[in-house]
């Protein structure tokens, strides 16, 4: 079996674009891949474009460390989000493919099932007015929908500092939404890599008296000292990775002991068995893996493969039920959360299937998310500050 081509999708929403890559065999087998640029999609294309005559087509699909080697390394230039990223799409089509051919989910490809089931978090839901009456409403919207975890960025605009009158309502905000799902519910913390280690350490302590899950990136990524020291300071669990893009890089973060909880998207750290590998070294590690999930369905449906055969996999974000919930119909048997968790799919590859009709539905857009822009926890463009 060979790779012919591929094809890539674009799927488009006012505050993000979903990249869909369909790799083509000589065997008339198709697989799928997928992620989620923030304001790098054409970019991410033209990688494509260039890669594909000179790493991809007729490559052996089964051969997916080579093919994945082969994009890495082969253009000397060291890979960054975009490279790595159009390696992920190609890697996962790549595993669709060979489950396809085998008859067999990607997780029974990896080592087998260690759970049938996989907890899953709520993000994206609180796309309302930022007070606490409906934060409250909303939380309880989720509760109610079966979820038993949810995340929030109750911070605003917050950069380095936040003022007082803004931690009081970020606290109240908080305060609001534990109310709502009561004590036994998770409740992630997300804090966008916003804040200084001071600042970061201080609102930590105001947010500790409602039992955050995690601290999520609580200083920019870039500094892994400053990280750590956040996490001598804290007593919740520290979580990041989202925008490391290469497992390598992850080495000084390991041997900082600064996070509890990993979190690589696949859509950006080259597939799905880059992502195995590296949470295999987080076990050694005693840590946990909880991957980063803002894109569509078929990256719903890869990270569900790595959790089938993942002991120390914890909990998958999803967006979809609550922002943009109708991009879910573009894609055929996409996973559904129900009472709180995903069923490990037993349907050969990701289980899914890019309905392309339906995509065409949704062109891309000059899609904008800035965290730094009033407005911003609403994802609506025109209503997040001056462009």
């Amino acid at each position: 079996m060979r790779i012919t081509g591929i094809t890539t999708h674009v799927v488009g929403t006012p505050w993000r674009n979903l990249t869909y890559v369909q790799v083509h065999t000589d065997e008339g087998l198709t697989g799928v891949g997928e992620t989620r640029m923030t304001g790098h999609t054409d970019a991410l294309l033209g990688y494509l474009r260039e890669a594909v005559p000179h790493h991809v087509e007729g490559a052996d699909p089964f051969a997916t460390e080579a093919l994945v080697r082969r994009m890495k390394y082969g253009d000397f230039g060291r890979a960054g989000e975009i490279v790595m990223s159009g390696i992920a799409c190609v890697e996962m089509a790549c595993w669709d493919i060979k489950g396809k051919a085998l008859g067999v989910p990607v997780w029974q490809l990896l080592g087998g099932r260690v759970t049938d089931r996989v907890k899953a978090y709520a993000n994206g839901w609180y796309t309302t007015e930022r007070t606490p009456e409906a934060y409250h409403e909303a939380a309880r919207a989720v509760i109610a929908r079966g979820y038993r975890a949810l995340k929030i960025d109750p911070f605003g605009t917050g950069h380095l500092e936040l003022g007082h009158q803004e931690t009081v309502q970020a606290v109240a905000l908080i305060e609001a939404v534990r109310d709502a799902i009561g004590p036994d519910c998770e409740l992630m913390l997300e804090m966008h890599g916003r804040f200084s280690p001071s600042t970061a350490v201080r609102l930590a302590r105001e947010m500790a008296p409602y039992a955050p899950a995690w601290l999520e990136e609580p200083v920019p990524p870039e500094n892994l000292a400053a990280l750590a020291k956040v996490a001598a300071k804290v007593d919740q669990p520290v979580a990041t990775g989202e925008r490391i893009h290469d497992r390598i890089e992850f080495r000084e973060l390991f041997a900082s002991g600064a996070a509890d909880i990993i979190q690589p998207d696949l859509g950006h750290i080259g597939g799905i068995l880059e992502a195995r590998k590296l949470a295999a070294t987080a076990e050694t590690h005693y840590t946990l893996i909880a991957p980063h999930n803002v894109g569509g369905s078929v990256l719903t449906a890869a990270s569900l493969q790595l959790a089938g055969c993942t002991p120390n996999f914890k909990i998958l974000e999803h967006f979809n039920d609550f922002a943009d919930a109708e991009i879910k119909n573009v894609v055929k048997g996409a996973p559904q959360v129900v009472d709180g968790y995903f069923t490990l799919p037993d349907a050969p590859g990701l289980g899914v299937e890019l309905d392309t009709d339906a995509a065409a539905e949704f062109p891309q857009q000059q899609a904008r998310f800035d965290l730094w822009a009033e407005g911003w926890e609403k994802r609506d463009p025109d209503k997040a500050g001056p462009k």
